[in-house]
């Protein structure tokens, strides 16, 4: 399960922090070579749970990314 998935009542009390963005990014790069995997041997049905985990972690990091707004010369490390 998504590490971005967490239960209504522990919404707001998971600190965000560099560890928790890189995981998600990870988790983003395997789960878009699954779908392309499943995609390639035909079985496009089969992704779509892929695709919906890969959209909650791209809305999170979205958010997170529009709640904390950062200037674009400072690179994240």
């Amino acid at each position: 399960m998504s590490v971005a998935f967490v239960p209504e009542w522990l919404k707001g009390k998971a600190e965000v922090n560099q560890e928790t963005i890189q995981r998600l990014l990870e988790e983003n790069d395997q789960l878009i070579r699954c779908i392309v995997e499943y995609q390639n041997k035909g079985r496009a049905n089969e992704c779509v749970q892929y695709q919906h985990v890969l959209h909650r972690n791209l809305i999170y990091l979205a958010t997170i990314a529009d709640a904390n707004p950062t200037s674009p010369s400072k690179p994240i490390e």
